[in-house]
């Protein structure tokens, strides 16, 4: 088990019987016109639910959604389609707080039947959730008997919900729940025991946001695949022509760098051949593929040559961690070298990791998300995980120092 989780509690080292246990869940789910798009992070939230209430716990769950910033955001960005998901997904009631620092969850909590959990409105919605502040710790820790954080996407961020609340609470009654313990196992097999031939996929739009996992991942990676706009970057160090694609001109240097690493330690790196390129971002009704991108067209997605290469690399992959899209895959023309991926990886019968954020809608938009090894619900916790980083909400949990650790 991992350094951050030495000596951890979980979830099943815990007396949950008639105990009100306060449960940090991830439920940032992806909403259009109040309807939930993408159901990845509540599923995946299920068997912690399922477990305390099998175990009689008297149940409090809290979650983000989004980022408010205006009074407007309290309608946009309510829990309560996610309630409500909630609700029909376990078939019992779910009751929507909407004030956390209240007294209505207390007297709810005296009378809640078997068949009712409550859901705290929106954290973001109290500034003091984003400055761990001790105005919400306080408040919701009287009514707080048991700890549980299971939002690995959240916890990265050193909010009142995933340290103050774990900091509050009696290091006895405080534990992770089965997610990330899952996560954990899974990105801890990634970086202690990979299988090779290992590929890392790497997307999106910047090569600064992947700068740290592919320094993390270049001594145990095998092959390297790079799609999105970030694939630009590296064909502009190489001075080929990329029109108006999108190119950090500050990472051309860290990009020539790699890739003279990568040739000395005889890895591969694998960069797109051809591509769908458009005249704007805007307006994809009218692409069209080429080898050499024009000056006045952009790149947003592989072409079929990259495709069919990037696809046999994967083949034979054994083990294959997938971070970033390979173009704008939510636009229908623009979408077939993501969803390509994701159907490479369906296929290959190897131990397949998508890392969260767009990969994760990626791979549920594409119909192959079933087939996944494991779909992380934390994209910029997996990175940070990954290079490395340590997590405010699993530091927050470690159990008090002994003198054997000193």
């Amino acid at each position: 088990m991992s350094v951050q989780l030495k000596n951890a509690k979980f979830i099943e080292d815990l007396e949950l019987k008639d105990k009100r246990v306060f449960l940090r869940l991830d439920l940032n789910l992806p909403l259009k016109d109040g309807v939930i798009t993408d159901k990845t992070r509540l599923n995946a939230a299920l068997p912690t639910i399922k477990y305390c209430l099998e175990k009689g716990a008297k149940l409090v769950l809290a979650s983000h959604l989004g980022r408010p910033k205006t009074p407007e955001h309290r309608k946009t960005l309510s829990l309560e389609p996610v309630a409500k998901a909630l609700g029909e997904e376990l078939n019992i009631e779910v009751i929507l707080i909407e004030e956390p620092n209240s007294e209505a969850p207390k007297a709810l909590l005296r009378s809640l039947k078997e068949n009712q959990v409550v859901l705290l409105e929106n954290l973001r919605f109290h500034e003091d959730e984003t400055k761990n502040g001790e105005g919400l710790v306080n408040s919701i820790s009287q009514y707080v008997d048991v700890y549980i954080n299971d939002a690995f996407g959240a916890s990265h961020r050193a909010h009142a919900s995933i340290v103050g609340m774990a900091q509050a609470t009696n290091a006895k009654n405080r534990a992770f729940g089965f997610l990330i313990k899952n996560e954990i196992e899974v990105l801890e097999k990634m970086s202690q025991a990979p299988l090779h031939p290992y590929v890392a996929i790497l997307g999106g739009a910047k090569v600064s946001d992947k700068i740290g996992v592919i320094e993390k991942l270049v001594d145990h990676v095998d092959t390297f695949i790079i799609g999105g706009a970030m694939a630009y970057t590296f064909l502009a160090a190489q001075n080929q022509p990329v029109g108006k694609s999108l190119v950090e001109t500050d990472k051309m240097n860290f990009a020539r760098k790699l890739m003279d690493r990568l040739e000395v330690r005889n890895k591969k790196l694998l960069l797109p051949v051809d591509h769908i390129v458009s005249k704007s971002f805007a307006d994809t009704s009218q692409v069209e593929e080429v080898a050499r991108i024009p000056n006045e067209m952009m790149a947003l997605d592989i072409g079929s040559q990259t495709i069919a290469s990037y696809a046999s690399e994967l083949k034979s992959a054994k083990m294959c961690f997938w971070n970033g899209p390979m173009g704008v895959f939510e636009k229908e023309n623009c979408s077939k070298g993501t969803f390509a991926i994701a159907r490479a990886l369906a296929e290959n019968g190897g131990f397949n990791i998508v890392g969260g954020g767009d990969s994760a809608s990626a791979a549920v938009a594409s119909g192959f998300a079933d087939k996944m090894t494991h779909i992380s619900t934390g994209g910029g916790a997996s990175l940070e995980y990954l290079q490395g980083m340590r997590l405010p909400g699993l530091e927050a949990l470690k159990p008090p120092m002994s003198s054997e650790d000193v």
